[in-house]
Parts: C-alpha cells; sequence; structure tokens
C-alpha cells in the first residue's frame, strides 16, 4: 500500500512556494498546478493537462507555454517601476523593452509586444536577424525600438528605415567605428536616426555572467570614447539626435548592491554629458534583472537576493540622488529586462523510460564453504551489518571489494563469483547507507556512496536541446514530478537523457541551502507513466540548444487557464520529425529513400530478403523519417 503524505510536504521538499513566485502550486489529488498569475486562486493541472495530450495523440516531450504569465510578468515590471517613481517623487517616467534574443520565438515576442501595448512596452534586438523579425511585428510606434550589438553597414540601413516610416528606433554605438557608419548611412539616406552610446563601466554584474560587463567587457565606449563620439556627432550635425546613455553589466545579476553600485556610475556618466547642454532624455540601465530558481533569496548564482520591486527602488531612487547631487535633470529610465519577464512562462514534461540501478538484490542463504573466501567475507559483512557498526563494516566491505577486484584480474575468481561478491558488496552498502541516513551521519564516504548509489532515472529528453544552460555553464533549473505529489518519494536519483553522450546528465539540483546532487522521486510502476516537469525554461532555452544526437526541437503546446482553474489548448506546433533534423546536416530525404530503395531492391535480388519483406521494410523508413526524435511512451 502506498503511504500518503500530505502534499504540503511536497511543496516543501521541492521548494515551489519559494521558486514558484506563485505560479505553482500542488493540488489535493497530489498533482502540479500553474496559475495564470501570482492572484489566481486556482490552476490548472498539469498532469491533466498532459494526459488530455497523450490522449490526442501528442508526443513527450513537450514544451507547454502559458502566455498569461508573460503577461502578469510584463504587468509586475511596469507597476513596480511606476510605484517607484510614484513614491521617489521622480521627474521623468519608466519604459521597458524586452531583449529577443531572450526569446526570440514569435508567439512570444508578439505576445509581449500586444499585452505591453499599456505601457509602451518595446523591444530589443542585437542582430540582423533580430531586427528583421522585430520589423515585421506590430507593436505601438511610441514603443522604444532599441538596436544593440555589433552592426556592419546593412544592420544600420535596415534600422534607418524601421525610424524612416515612424518607429521610435534609437541605435545604440557599442563600438567606435559605428558613429561613423551611422552618420555616413545617415547622410546618405537623409534619415536621422535617435542615437544612443552604449557606456563600458567599471562596475560588473555577479553570479555566472560577472565576466561579460566592466572595463574588460566586450562592448561599450570608455571615457575617452564617449567624448571622442559625442565630438564627432556635433562635427556632423548629429548632435541633437543623442537621446540614450546605455549600459549592461551582465544578465542574471544576484546582488542587489552590484545593481546600485552600476546605477550610480551610470548615473554619473548621464549628469556629466547632461551638464554639457547635451539632450539626453534616456538612461538604458541594461538588463540583468535576475530571478530565483532556487528559492533561496540568496545572492547564488541560481538566485537574486531582492525582488523586482527592490530592483525597481534601487534603479529609481540612485539615479534621483545622483542627479540630485550633480543638478540635472533625471533622465526617462528604460531596462531591458527579458528573463525575469520570460523565464517562467514555459517547461517542458517528459516521462521516464526507466531507471538504471546498482545489482544489490542477494539471496539470505549462505553461500557455502565452498565459495571462495572474498565471498563468504562480503556475505558475512552483509548478514553482520548493523546499526552499531555499520561504519567499520562499510569500510571492511571496501578492503573486499578491492581484493575481490585483485583475485578477478589476476584469474583467481570466475565470473559467477564475481557476480555474486558484488552483489553482496552493493547490498552491504545499501544497508550501511540506510543506517548512515537515520543517523544522519556526515562522513564524506557516506556523501559519495549515497551518489554511487542512487537511481539513474532515463528521462525522455536531451540536455543539449532542452535546457542546455545546465550542460553547458552548470545553471540550475526546477525539476518536479507532475504527479504523485501526495505520495512520498522513497527513491533518490539522478537524471540521464537519451543521447549517447556522457553529459547527457542532470546530477545537481536545486536546494534552499546547497545544490543537492540527486533528487527525491517516486518509485517507477509498471505500465504507469511517471512524468517530470522542467520549469522556468522560458529564458534563452528555446533557441540555444543544440541538436546532439540529432534530437530536435521538442513540441509545443499552449495553454490558456481560466478563473475556475479550467484551461484550453489553444496552440500546438509540431516538434521536429527525423527528416526534419537530417535536413539540417544536409541529408535529402528524396535521396535517402532512393539509396534505400535501391538497396532493398539489391536485398531482393539476392535473395536476403523477400519482395513482401522489402516492402514493408521500405514502408517502415518512409514512416520513420516522418516521425517524432524522441522515445515512445512505454
Amino acid at each position: 500500500m502506498v503511504q500518503l503524505w500530505k502534499v504540503k510536504k511536497s511543496v516543501e521538499l521541492y521548494g515551489i512556494d519559494r521558486w514558484g513566485a506563485g505560479y505553482f502550486d500542488v493540488n489535493e489529488e497530489g498533482n502540479l498546478v500553474v496559475k495564470p498569475n501570482q492572484t489566481a486562486e486556482h490552476g490548472a493541472d498539469l498532469k491533466k493537462i498532459v494526459d488530455q495530450l497523450v490522449a490526442e495523440g501528442d508526443r513527450l516531450p513537450i514544451v507547454l507555454r502559458f502566455p498569461q504569465i508573460l503577461e502578469d510578468r510584463v504587468k509586475i515590471l511596469n507597476e513596480c517601476f511606476r510605484q517607484a517613481i510614484k513614491e521617489a517623487e521622480y521627474g521623468a517616467s519608466y519604459k521597458g523593452v524586452f531583449p529577443v534574443k531572450v526569446n526570440q520565438n514569435k508567439d512570444v515576442v508578439q505576445r509581449l509586444l500586444t499585452i505591453g501595448e499599456d505601457y509602451d512596452y518595446g523591444i530589443e534586438v542585437g542582430s540582423k536577424p533580430e531586427l528583421a523579425a522585430a520589423m515585421g511585428l506590430k507593436f505601438k510606434h511610441d514603443a522604444l525600438f532599441i538596436c544593440n550589438g555589433y552592426k556592419d553597414d546593412d544592420f544600420i540601413t535596415s534600422a534607418l528605415y524601421a525610424s524612416a516610416i515612424g518607429r521610435t528606433v534609437v541605435i545604440v554605438v557599442d563600438a567606435v567605428q559605428e558613429v561613423f557608419r551611422i552618420i555616413s548611412l545617415s547622410k546618405k539616406y537623409k534619415i536621422k536616426p535617435l542615437i544612443g552610446i552604449r557606456c563600458k563601466l567599471y562596475s560588473r554584474g555577479s553570479g555566472k555572467w560577472v565576466s561579460s560587463g566592466g572595463e574588460v567587457g566586450k562592448f561599450g565606449l570608455t571615457s575617452g570614447q564617449i567624448l571622442d563620439c559625442i565630438e564627432t556627432l556635433r562635427e556632423n550635425d548629429l548632435l541633437e539626435q543623442l537621446k540614450m546613455l546605455h549600459f549592461h553589466i551582465g544578465s542574471q545579476i544576484t546582488e542587489i548592491r552590484r545593481v546600485r553600485k552600476a546605477v550610480i556610475e551610470a548615473a554619473r556618466v548621464y549628469s556629466k554629458v547632461k551638464q554639457t547642454g547635451i539632450d539626453i532624455r534616456y538612461l538604458n540601465v541594461g538588463g540583468g534583472l535576475g530571478v530565483d530558481y532556487d528559492g533561496s533569496r540568496t545572492p547564488s548564482d541560481s538566485s537574486v537576493n531582492y525582488s523586482i520591486q527592490e530592483y525597481a527602488n534601487t534603479v529609481v531612487y540612485t539615479i534621483k540622488d545622483i542627479c540630485n547631487e550633480e543638478a540635472v535633470d533625471v533622465p526617462n529610465i528604460v531596462t531591458e529586462s527579458g528573463r525575469a519577464v520570460a523565464a517562467y512562462h514555459s517547461l517542458m514534461v517528459s516521462n521516464v523510460r526507466g531507471k538504471i540501478s546498482m545489482d544489490y538484490e542477494v539471496d539470505e542463504v549462505d553461500p557455502g564453504e565452498d565459495s571462495p573466501k572474498v565471498v563468504r567475507d562480503l556475505y558475512e559483512v552483509w548478514r553482520d551489518l548493523t546499526a552499531k557498526n555499520y561504519v567499520e563494516s562499510f569500510h571492511y566491505a571496501l578492503e573486499m571489494k578491492n581484493d575481490m577486484v585483485s583475485l578477478f584480474n589476476l584469474g583467481h575468481l570466475s565470473l559467477r563469483d564475481k557476480a555474486v561478491a558484488e552483489r553482496y558488496f552493493w547490498a552491504s552498502c545499501k544497508k550501511a547507507l540506510k543506517f548512515a541516513r537515520v543517523h544522519k551521519d556526515t562522513l564524506e564516504d557516506f556523501d559519495e556512496l549515497s551518489k554511487q548509489m542512487a537511481h539513474k532515472y532515463v528521462f525522455n529528453f536531451s540536455v543539449f536541446q532542452s535546457f542546455a544552460d545546465y550542460w553547458a555553464i552548470g545553471q540550475l533549473f526546477p525539476i518536479i514530478p507532475i504527479h504523485r505529489l501526495d505520495e512520498r518519494p522513497t527513491e533518490y536519483a539522478t537524471l540521464v537523457d537519451i543521447t549517447c553522450d556522457s553529459d547527457g546528465k542532470v546530477d545537481k539540483f536545486i536546494d534552499i541551502w546547497d545544490v543537492k546532487d540527486k533528487i527525491e522521486l517516486h518509485k517507477l510502476r509498471e505500465n504507469d507513466p511517471y512524468y517530470l516537469a522542467v520549469c522556468m525554461l522560458g529564458a534563452y532555452q528555446d533557441t540555444i540548444g543544440d541538436y546532439h544526437n540529432l534530437f530536435g526541437a521538442e513540441r509545443e503546446a499552449h495553454v490558456e487557464i481560466y478563473d475556475d482553474g479550467s484551461w484550453d489548448i489553444i496552440k500546438k506546433i509540431d516538434g521536429d520529425d527525423i527528416a526534419n533534423v537530417l535536413g539540417y546536416a544536409s541529408y535529402d530525404k528524396r535521396g535517402l529513400v532512393n539509396n534505400m530503395t535501391r538497396s532493398i531492391k539489391e536485398a531482393v535480388d539476392a535473395n536476403k530478403v523477400t519482395n513482401a519483406m522489402g516492402k514493408r521494410i521500405l514502408s517502415r523508413y518512409k514512416k520513420d523519417l516522418e516521425s517524432y526524435t524522441y522515445l515512445k511512451q512505454n
């Protein structure tokens, strides 16, 4: 009989109330629910959503998007700045822009621009493809359209054309040579763009992206270069177009003091430029507003020690204080916050295919006097191991295992005897670890043993495709079962993906106090699917995934949630099939089928297969090319 426990214990164990930001909860059935906003009373049952998708023939893994969460995040960000501006009696306004690099998905970007119309919410691009995409989207002309990144003549020309048709385009000078291109092309096309300058600050962010800012950062102009740029614009009658100063000290800034320090420095630069009589209107503080992935509310790499309101207050009050000191008007504030807007709105769900475990099932029968001594010794260790002697018994078992390996390598132990000895060794380890956990033993040996003994749950996904930041930089994401959360999880496990790469695993998990090397999961049941969700994947993960082993993009479903917790699947997007991903590697579907047809004909002619079998093989091959790249459910 399954031992029940209260769902609030699962909420606490997996940290849902800490990292979930009000968007995730567990219902009485023990299923994970997703809410459309932080104040919603009811949420949609994730298990029931997945059950419906599977019943309709959709295969896992699948990315679920909740567009209403995007709406809530835009509202929260803008209202926090409005509140800070009101309380500080700040004499200017706030305008946010969404950096497309965070999530280039058209449905995401267009939804953000549409729901952000009341706030003049704009867009930021950093490449020619992003610029082309943004030019074709619908959003208010009063919203800012900021162009960052390295630019060639084509990039600048397109930005000028966007300005010509009424968009509020700001071309930010990220490198000295760009100002000359902007001037030349502006004269050529007789279009005067709004111009910004990116400042290279001494201040740096914190966390995994700390190296992207500071005086040796990739982008930005030094103080001397800023002065030269200003003089060049003056000489070419474009100084009146300089309207923005911009800086960016890195993504996912974990400490609020780092934000304040950077804003102080940038506000000083703004003030000094303003004092020269230049009509700078905007101070763009860039991105960096972080997300609390682990719920610890600390400056750890996977968390932040501040809220959005604290961030807004810090930016607003700091700029006001510096401007008051310098006796200049305060600027309109711009942020390029993307992670904090997009991260929560999507997650990936897939099924566990099975588990890989140590072989520690043993018989209680004495192996007998005829067995090799090392086998008998390990049997006796396992038999006699108790709560009082588990430490010394474990260490003795380690010695015996080393003896067993040496004897086998010297040819003095049969394969069967080695297999029996291994089972007794791992059975002894299992007993010792059980007692160590009861006694809360902190001995390093047992920490390592716990890692070795953890089950490996085979999760139907590719870590390189689904959340590449985990593999690339060690970014942690919340992982949780979407059902059975009213049951005590009794297994300790890591996750392995279905690629053939040894790096295709997840063995680091969020925890409020530390980073866990295993996660508590439930025992698998035969013919009963077990689903896990990887949450908070909406920022960056959609487009940075790669095609290792040719596992392609996952299927998607967009879900609308109503006040009573009911929901509708409003859109589905197919994932890559095998032919699609083979095409990315320059394979031609028609050519593959033609070659396969010839190979089958040769086999039939050589009487290796019958004509009927050949037709079945070809039919199956064509069907495989049109199938999803991931594994079917058990």
